[in-house]
């Protein structure tokens, strides 16, 4: 049985890796999309750069969410205490990343 959880659990964090790709790559082909339309075209449905940078930022910002969650269920059916040191970078590094960006998101907003 216990085996059978590990199994379930390392498998739901690959769905959820698989889940923060979708998202990163969603949002930034809608971003490139949203450039080249509005680079090439200026017309009345023009959206501002700072506007595509802010929904890219929010949407990089979810995958990252994604992705800690995922290192966390890994490190939660194998715990050793290489494997805890390691999600402690980890999370350190997405977290403070996620801090910059969405700072740099909330001042872009409130321009």
């Amino acid at each position: 049985m216990e085996e059978l959880i590990k199994t379930a659990t390392l498998q739901l964090a690959q769905l959820i890796e698989v889940m923060a790709a979708a998202i990163i790559c969603l949002a930034s082909l809608k971003a490139f999309v949203q450039f080249v339309r509005d680079s090439s075209l200026r017309s009345a449905g023009y959206t501002p750069r700072l506007l595509i940078r802010l929904n890219l930022g929010k949407s990089l910002a979810l995958a990252l969410e994604f992705l800690l969650g995922a290192d966390i269920l890994r490190t939660a059916v194998a715990p050793n205490w290489n494997d805890i040191g390691q999600l402690a970078a980890i999370a350190t590094l997405r977290t403070a990343l996620n801090y910059f960006l969405e700072r740099e998101l909330k001042s872009s907003e409130d321009k």
